[in-house]
């Protein structure tokens, strides 16, 4: 709607995981570096944290594009509210495309895991499986059969493991893992992904708007980029909120330029439930 105002391709704020837009931040690029060394030196599993809107399914879509076709299947699932034993069928399901057994117990589940692991093996794959939104899983009792199908997760190589899971959730899953010491012993890596510092937050806003086709220096004032990066204290997901919405009010307002003044109204608004 305002893009031809800004003179913009595109919306450069979506809140979607759109690689396109991807910023190196430094937290970010040292979790994608993490894990890719678990996944690529085949560990068992390994773990990305970190607070609502700050990117963890943007590094999750970026790392499953970038994995070797060796790295296959790649499973991504988001916290499913099911029993373990659902859980189980369900994630063999997903990886393995071989017709269910007719016997639908966890036991043929296993072993209809098990044996397409040994598949993988012979065909020199890896499979993958990352599990969103895994902070949720403790509370509902899915920490157990994930650290089940582990156990059978055993290649052929010392120290290697025929499948890797990763999961990736808020900062509360570090210490629900580390509780479950049988799992935690697992992990081969934890990341945490933190919060953009200021020189990053103006960074990540100038990145997004050139993707789409025009310097941020020329539409956001410098004092209105520190604002923002304050006002979210460098949460990408709340700089998006921010952003966008600045635009759609300078747009409807005809404005040439995002100022300061801007930036507090909209958060204003953002903070504030419209009344109808």
């Amino acid at each position: 709607m305002y893009q031809t105002h800004w003179n913009l391709s595109q919306r450069p704020f979506e809140n979607r995981a759109d690689a396109t837009f991807y910023y190196p931040a430094e937290t970010h690029q040292a979790a994608l570096l993490k894990l890719h060394y678990a996944i690529e030196n085949r560990r068992a599993a390994a773990i990305l944290c970190g607070s609502g809107g700050i990117g963890k399914s943007l590094v999750i879509d970026l790392i499953r594009h970038q994995l070797a076709d060796e790295f296959r299947p790649i499973c991504h699932i988001v916290f499913p509210a099911m029993s373990g034993e659902q859980l189980i069928r369900y994630v063999v399901d997903q990886v393995d495309a071989a017709a269910p057994d007719c016997q639908r117990e966890t036991s043929a589940d296993l072993a209809r895991f098990e044996r397409f692991l040994r598949a993988s093996i012979d065909a020199d794959r890896h499979p993958v499986i990352f599990v969103d939104e895994a902070h949720l899983l403790e509370q509902h009792d899915l920490l157990e059969p994930l650290r089940l199908m582990l156990n059978i997760a055993a290649a052929d190589s010392p120290g290697e493991s025929a499948w890797t899971l990763v999961l990736a959730g808020q900062p509360s899953l570090l210490s629900h893992v580390e509780r479950y010491h049988a799992l935690d012993e697992r992990l081969s890596v934890k990341c945490m992904l933190n919060r953009l510092l200021p020189d990053e937050s103006s960074a990540y806003i100038q990145h997004r708007m050139r993707c789409a086709g025009v310097e941020a220096d020329s539409i956001f004032e410098s004092a209105a980029l520190d604002r923002i990066h304050m006002l979210s204290q460098g949460i990408p997901r709340r700089i998006n909120r921010l952003c966008d919405l600045a635009l759609m009010v300078g747009y409807a307002e005809d404005r040439n330029s995002i100022s300061v003044e801007m930036i507090d109204s909209v958060h204003s608004d953002l903070a504030t439930p419209t009344i109808v």
